[in-house]
């Protein structure tokens, strides 16, 4: 029986996943404090710029390591 993906695409693909995993975390942030405080935090550069571009960037290496195909 002969498996479509090798090595390399399951590496690919944990790549992916953690890339996503810390892209989620960054969004998500600390844990808030009273809901009737505003917190300028949930604004910062790292949760909207980073944290988004992490996970997309985990998403297009999910697609390439499913596409990816090893050269004989």
């Amino acid at each position: 029986m002969e498996f479509k993906l090798n090595k390399t695409n399951y590496l690919l693909l944990l790549l992916g996943l953690l890339l996503i995993g810390v892209g989620l975390i960054l969004v998500a942030g600390p844990a808030p404090g009273d809901p009737n405080d505003f917190n300028k935090e949930m604004f910062s550069p790292t949760r909207i710029t980073w944290g988004t571009l992490l996970i997309i960037a985990g998403y297009i290496v999910e697609i390439f390591a499913i596409m990816y195909i090893k050269k004989a």
